[in-house]
């Protein structure tokens, strides 16, 4: 169960000291890879893969105009991506609640059981106008070791992510891009009736923008690996938050 790092402001530590990590070191993408993501939205080959019985295929969930920008979820090719994702979890203020800091391997080993599963969680780059800036799990929290820690409902669906380059950071995108995920779950998986999500209480950053996404705080759970607070976006209200 990865922590949901939404927001965690660049350089800022969890006990509120600096990581060291300053704008210059944000991402810098080659040509190349945005040319191959912009060939495979276009021409759907990011499709090409079997849909999840359990999640259906973020890959071919629409677009969306947000005030960020265009966003869209693009399953993760481990051949493509993997330089990318490891970069990322080598940012200190990534690695602090993600732990997946360290070679390339790390990483790996992190997404081959999704890849390599019965389709209960799905890995995706998050593309806002045509770059690639975040990390999304897609999962059925139902099905998780999640719901052995509070009072899971079938098809609950949780959300993992975290924003990769520093400076979409600490300035209102995460919460926008949650809650453009959020609807996209349930616009396309119409028996999932409620998006959870645990992230740690130490990130009061992404805890606030998933209260800002339309989320409600609904209890502090204790999980093996942090003290997480249980988000939940209902589809019930989701027009009035």
């Amino acid at each position: 169960m990865p922590p949901a790092d939404a927001s965690a402001e660049p350089g800022t530590a969890p006990d509120g000291g600096s990581t060291g990590v300053e704008d210059t070191l944000d991402l810098r993408l080659t040509e190349e890879l945005l040319a191959v993501i912009a060939e495979e939205r276009g021409s759907g080959a990011a499709r090409a893969h079997a849909p999840s019985e359990l999640l259906g295929d973020p890959g071919a969930w629409p677009a969306v105009r947000t005030t960020a920008g265009e966003f869209a979820l693009l399953p993760v090719r481990p051949e493509r991506d993997l330089p990318v994702l490891s970069r990322w979890m080598n940012d200190p203020a990534v690695a602090a609640f993600w732990e997946l800091s360290g070679p390339e391997s790390v990483t790996a080993d992190h997404l081959r059981p999704q890849l390599e599963g019965d389709g209960r969680s799905i890995p995706c780059l998050g593309v806002l106008d045509g770059t690639p800036m975040s990390y999304w799990e897609i999962y059925r929290a139902d099905l998780d070791p999640l719901a052995r820690h509070y009072p899971a409902r079938p098809h609950d669906t949780g959300i993992h992510l975290l924003i990769g380059g520093v400076r979409n950071r600490g300035r209102g995108v995460g919460t926008t891009l949650i809650r453009a995920v959020a609807d996209l779950v349930l616009d396309n998986l119409p028996r999932c009736g409620r998006v959870v999500a645990e992230p740690d209480l130490r990130n009061t950053p992404s805890v606030s923008a998933f209260l800002g996404a339309g989320f409600r705080f609904s209890a502090e759970v204790d999980l093996p690996d942090k003290r997480a607070a249980l988000m939940i976006r209902d589809r019930t209200y989701r027009d009035q938050l």
